[in-house]
């Protein structure tokens, strides 16, 4: 059973270029993990959603999911407002983190 609690989702605004540079046979995926994994609970850590050791792109948060984990989503949640707000997706092949096209150390 789902708690009741709705979180609205934020995108910002660079998040569309983000998805630009992936494949977008992927973007349905992405969309709905979006959905499932942050719409309630979003700061409740599971085994592929944790809170970041130091912040990325100021987000707290991310969830890694898709073909061998490679997508991830980094965001910020506004508990008291019932707000997440996305931040950064990006793709991840091996060590390397690609968002946006650019790679980012982490």
């Amino acid at each position: 059973m789902r708690p009741s609690r709705r979180f609205e989702l934020i995108f910002a605004p660079i998040v569309r270029e983000h998805l630009q540079a992936i494949d977008r046979r992927h973007h349905p995926l992405i969309r709905g993990a979006i959905e499932e994994q942050l719409r309630f609970e979003p700061s409740v850590v599971t085994r592929n959603r944790e809170p970041l050791r130091r912040s990325i792109l100021g987000a707290a948060w991310k969830i890694r999911f898709g073909p061998e984990n490679r997508f991830r989503v980094f965001y910020r949640v506004d508990e008291a407002g019932g707000k997440v707000y996305v931040l950064a997706i990006g793709e991840k092949q091996g060590n390397r983190l690609r968002i946006g096209g650019e790679e980012i150390v982490i």
